[in-house]
């Protein structure tokens, strides 16, 4: 009930000054602008290097959503295995590597081991010491050319480099271009039936074979 006349106001939190401790954010254009200031400093100071490491092609998950790829937390060990990378090697490179995921189908093992061949391939690998560089690191020739390619001051990526596209490229054509099979409708009414009459038909079957026997003799 609501208080009425001239009773003592009650202990509770109605007196705080709120007002001091509300968290406004007008700062939110300039935050935007040091952000981006921020990454520009970074992709300079790591440059010609990605910003970013390579992420797998995976499948998103529910069934309204996989039809769709996406960029995952890491490769698998598999992964590595087959694209020829060491696994304590791959965090070092640019490629992130996920220990807790595993490969469900043999079409995503596929794709995800030739993005990694791809970027393998690509990948310029600086010497730690130029005047002897060790096996599977660049050559100075590939080193200088590496660092003119223009890359300086700018944000690179390594997943832009190698893309993960949701295109889909649909064949048009008329019916009769195409094989017709039947609805899969009839294929599961069939053999639902199927299985339902296995021990009717066996009977019959038998029923034939003792009969046919009984003419014989």
């Amino acid at each position: 009930m609501a208080i009425k006349h001239n009773q003592q106001i009650q202990h509770n939190h109605f007196r705080k000054d709120w007002q001091r401790r509300v968290r406004v954010h007008f700062d939110q254009p300039g935050r935007k602008l040091r952000r981006r200031q921020h990454r520009q400093e970074k992709a300079a100071k790591v440059a010609p290097r990605p910003v970013d490491k390579l992420r797998p092609v995976v499948r998103c998950p529910t069934i309204k959503y996989n039809r769709r790829v996406r960029a995952g937390r890491g490769f698998t060990f598999a992964e590595l295995k087959a694209a020829g990378i060491p696994r304590k090697l791959a965090p070092t490179i640019g490629i992130s590597v996920d220990p807790r995921r595993q490969n469900i189908s043999e079409e995503s093992l596929a794709a995800n081991v030739e993005r990694l061949k791809t970027f393998k391939d690509r990948l310029v690998l600086f010497p730690r010491k130029t005047k002897s560089p060790k096996a599977g690191e660049a050559s100075a020739e590939d080193v200088k050319k590496a660092r003119q390619s223009g890359h300086e001051g700018k944000v690179v990526r390594a997943n832009s480099h190698i893309p993960i596209s949701n295109k889909v490229t649909v064949q048009e054509g008329k019916v009769a271009d195409y094989e017709s099979e039947p609805a899969a409708y009839r294929k599961l009414r069939d053999a639902r039936s199927e299985a339902r009459l296995v021990g009717v038909r066996a009977k019959r079957a038998k029923a034939k074979e003792e009969e046919a026997a009984a003419t014989k003799k």
